[in-house]
């Protein structure tokens, strides 16, 4: 579903084109965006992160070009009331996940710079406590494609 391109020195498996490797340990796979109506402030990024290799991995945050801001989030329901809440780092143990997903845990991305549409393929950076860079891309579906 989602064709990625990763920065020098990322390994792509030739066979995972739904996939971004860092190092041989980040893995992006899945990644969405449902498209907003136009003029919207803010819209939200899902995936499934996986970390294939021996050691902690520890995303800080994301950015992406497309967007003034950026930030992992994560739903959180107290007492029957649904809120966001900002997470400062996503810890992956080796051979761990996390899904991102509506509901849970997800990336907000706020102030588009420009206009966002089904088919598009927004970048974003994922940031990692060890320096690590991994740049991927994730597909802009309708709002009714039941990506859930």
């Amino acid at each position: 579903m989602v064709h990625l391109r990763v920065v020098p020195l990322l390994l792509m498996l030739p066979f995972a084109s739904s996939s971004a490797h860092a190092d041989g340990k980040l893995g992006v796979f899945d990644a969405w965006i449902r498209a907003a109506p136009p003029g919207a402030t803010m819209t939200a990024g899902y995936a499934t992160l996986k970390n294939s290799g021996d050691e902690p991995l520890t995303v800080l945050t994301v950015q992406s070009d497309a967007f003034r801001l950026t930030s992992l989030h994560e739903t959180i329901v107290d007492r029957d009331v649904s809120r966001m809440r900002e997470v400062h780092r996503l810890v992956l143990e080796p051979g761990s996940e996390i899904r991102l997903a509506p509901g849970g845990k997800h990336l907000m991305l706020m102030q588009p710079r420009h206009e966002i549409a089904v088919g598009d393929k927004v970048q974003v950076m994922f940031l990692l406590a060890d320096g690590t860079r991994l740049e991927t891309y994730f597909d802009v579906v309708a709002p009714d494609s039941g990506e859930d």
